[in-house]
């Protein structure tokens, strides 16, 4: 029988209850929940298998290598999501507030950016300068935003060029999406999660990755034009592409 919604939980055990919603989800139904007793996180949304796949291969690999992840949890059969709902570790702590706690996100961040490159994109989605000659992939849809607005974005991507590639979170400068304690970084929510250039993960608090005044400029350019095109039309959107300067 196939199950549906949150009636996939079951595939979890006996043991496996809905406690609460969790707030910040946007596209996905996010709850604590309890696996024989152990807090969780369950994950509900409509992203496709090879997509849900290739996210958490992305967390387990991380996690083999030191850097602080929810790690999917295997339903009682081995399998790391079932009909879009995916459990994952509960990770404690607290956002980053201090300068000091940036930098250590910004060290985080470079971490996992030197253990992907390489790494193979996500299903269906485009990197920011694949934008430049095409116009739809995934979230975003080019054809839908003001040309003049288009033209700006695509010369702001276009700084990035031949620059390496390699995983980036996606939107790490949202404090909601860290987890800090004392001894460790966690990173949360990687929804946005794709291969692209790690310039639009660097965009942080007190220019925490340390970029001279050129490399954050363009970045903060790039990452501006990026969030315009995967939101539009909406006002935070619309924000984001007044941001972006005027070719």
């Amino acid at each position: 029988m196939i199950s549906s919604g949150w009636d996939a939980l079951k595939f979890w055990g006996e043991g496996a209850v809905r406690v609460e919603p969790l707030a910040g989800g946007v596209a996905n139904d996010v709850w604590r929940v309890t696996i024989d007793g152990s807090l969780a996180v369950g994950r509900l949304g409509t992203r496709s298998d090879a997509d849900l796949s290739w996210e958490a291969e992305l967390l387990l690999f991380l996690d083999r290598e030191g850097i602080a992840v929810p790690v999917p949890i295997p339903a009682s059969d081995g399998r790391l999501f079932v009909n879009g709902l995916m459990v994952m570790k509960y990770l404690e702590g607290g956002p980053p507030e201090k300068k000091t706690d940036w930098h250590r996100v910004a060290e985080t961040l470079r971490r996992v950016h030197n253990l992907t490159q390489g790494w193979s994109q996500r299903p269906g989605w485009r990197s920011s300068t694949d934008f430049i000659s095409l116009e739809e992939g995934t979230k975003v849809d080019l054809r839908t935003m003001p040309s003049e607005g288009v033209a700006r974005c695509r010369a702001a991507w276009s700084q990035l060029v031949g620059r390496p590639t390699c995983v980036v979170h996606g939107n790490p400068n949202n404090p909601a999406n860290i987890l800090m304690t004392a001894d460790r970084v966690a990173l949360i929510d990687w929804d946005e999660s794709h291969v692209d250039v790690p310039d639009l993960d660097l965009v942080l608090p007190y220019n925490a990755a340390k970029l001279d005044d050129v490399q954050f400029d363009v970045a903060a350019q790039a990452f501006a034009a990026w969030e315009a095109a995967v939101c539009w039309d909406d006002d935070y959107a619309k924000r984001r592409l007044a941001a972006v300067r005027a070719v």
